[in-house]
């Protein structure tokens, strides 16, 4: 089964026109940088992204089945471009908790 990831008819030419700078600009980085990118800083930051890969591919036992995941180059990318979105959507996410929990300790530090 192959699934193709194409634009639905329904979003405009600037919004394709986005969707295709970015594209762009994820392969123009370097494999170092990707590389770079692709380590959380945190284990639950990366179980996440696990998961949320697991959910597109699909998860069968590996101990039960002989997986063999075929695809284009381009559907290859644009699996990268979700993963790295997610990454970079639940680090903001990781890093606005560590603010708030550190403004929280100065709230109680000065309220003592």
């Amino acid at each position: 089964m192959t699934n193709n990831f194409k634009y639905s008819r329904h979003f405009s030419d600037n919004e394709r026109e986005n969707g295709q700078s970015l594209w762009r600009y994820i392969q123009s980085l370097s494999p170092e940088t990707i590389a770079r990118l692709s380590k959380p800083d945190s284990s639950e930051v990366f179980q996440f992204m696990e998961q949320n890969i697991v959910g597109l591919l699909g998860n069968l036992p590996s101990e039960h089945f002989s997986i063999t995941v075929n695809t284009s180059r381009e559907d290859l990318g644009r699996l990268l471009a979700s993963a790295m979105m997610s990454g970079y959507f639940l680090r903001n996410v990781e890093q606005r908790m560590e603010f708030e929990q550190s403004l929280q300790s100065i709230s109680k530090t000065t309220k003592l």
